[in-house]
């Protein structure tokens, strides 16, 4: 463990992570432990870095990087190390034998060629807890192939179940998010462990598992009852779900969306003084009409705007939302209720000064949100710092002159 950091002390003041991974999984789970005050250290390549520091989302940069780099890296530090290098690799694995946590997200095999997988490292630093991500996990007939978002969310079936009428990803990276945090949760759960009994350990997930549990209502009824979804009933014009009945799903008003989730189809029919609905009792008609009950409320709910329709259905407890824009999301007062933004910034190698503006942890420890203290590092920034402090030259690699 490190010295902790100044100011009010966070649950991982103190603790050491060595993150060896790259875009996208992999650094933001080192960036949760970050946020939450451990000091993490990024070993990266020279010259190029993580491939996160190009891989531009939307375009978007920030001086050097991209935006999406700083958003995943923020607050930590940058080690520039060639690992093919007998002298960067002896300086490299002297961080380990200190490090609290070891973070990576290579295909199998590769952390074993650089001769830091989890038993030699185990070997020399016993205690320290190392964190893995795969794409789809160390065994199995996909073992080996690109461990992408998407790629992801197609083996494990989940543009399929969004099929409308084709099949549909999510447009965001959620494979890598959510193997990120179940990353973290794992990470801090054997930081516990070892706090109490001094063992360390390894945990490990991937993007197909973390896709698998994101499904696990979908596959529990699939494996347990698969009579209930081996035939999805017809979905109607507005349905946002293949399994859940009308009204579920989004409707168009005279200016804008609404998103109605579950509710009594006859209730519903009273307040938009919609007859027809009323007479619907039974709640498998719900399923056999969904495409006649949808196209009703939408009709009716052209008729007038968003805000109408939600001043009648919110006082009568519907289950109901607008659908915003992220323009209007941005500008709601209940974005900046919450208070997610945050702007961070750094000197760049010219001395030029850049800032970024992005989200925070999206937790509150006793009430308090944790914000972060720096965008993210200028590629090699800390190295000679680092290695002073924790890694000094020991002797010279045999074999190499000074």
């Amino acid at each position: 463990m490190t010295t902790a950091q100044q100011g009010p002390l966070r649950p991982l003041d103190g603790f050491l992570v060595l993150d060896f991974s790259q875009f996208l999984a992999g650094p933001v789970a080192a960036l949760r432990l970050a946020d939450l005050g451990a000091r993490v250290i990024k070993i990266e390549r020279p010259v190029i870095g993580d491939i996160g520091r190009g891989l531009a989302f939307a375009g978007a940069r920030a001086g050097a990087d991209t935006v999406s780099f700083h958003a995943m890296n923020r607050g930590k530090q940058s080690v520039a190390a060639d690992l093919k290098d007998p002298d960067d690799l002896a300086f490299v694995r002297r961080l380990v034998e200190q490090a609290d946590v070891v973070v990576e997200n290579f295909r199998p095999g590769v952390m074993e060629r650089l001769g830091m997988d989890y038993e030699t490292v185990r070997a020399v630093n016993p205690g320290v807890v190392y964190g893995s991500i795969t794409g789809y996990g160390d065994v199995g007939p996909w073992r080996d192939r690109p461990g992408q978002d998407l790629l992801a969310q197609s083996i494990a079936a989940l543009p399929w179940l969004q099929a409308d009428p084709e099949p549909s990803p999510v447009g965001i990276a959620i494979a890598d998010h959510l193997a990120s945090c179940h990353l973290a949760h794992g990470i801090t759960a054997l930081l516990v462990r070892r706090l109490r009994t001094g063992v360390g350990g390894q945990v490990q997930t991937s993007l197909l598992e973390a896709m698998l549990d994101l499904q696990f209502e979908m596959l529990s009824v699939r494996l347990t009852a698969p009579s209930a979804v081996d035939a999805p009933r017809p979905r109607g014009p507005h349905s946002a779900h293949t399994y859940l009945p009308a009204p579920y799903g989004v409707y168009p008003t005279a200016d804008g969306y609404l998103s109605i989730a579950m509710n009594p189809v006859p209730l519903l029919g009273e307040l938009l003084q919609l007859p027809e609905l009323v007479a619907l009792t039974d709640p498998e008609s719900w399923w056999e009409q969904r495409g006649r009950i949808e196209t009703l409320i939408a009709d009716r709910l052209r008729s007038a705007s968003t805000a109408s329709w939600l001043a009648v259905l919110d006082a009568a407890d519907i289950w109901c939302a607008p659908l915003q824009t992220m323009d209007q999301l941005i500008e709601h007062e209940g974005f900046r209720a919450i208070d997610m933004v945050q702007t961070l910034g750094r000197e760049e190698s010219d001395g030029v000064r850049t800032t970024v503006t992005t989200t925070r942890l999206p937790i509150r420890v006793d009430g308090e949100r944790l914000w972060g203290t720096d965008a993210g590092p200028v590629l090699g920034a800390d190295t000679d710092q680092v290695r002073a402090e924790l890694a000094p030259d020991r002797e010279p690699v045999a074999g190499r002159v000074p």
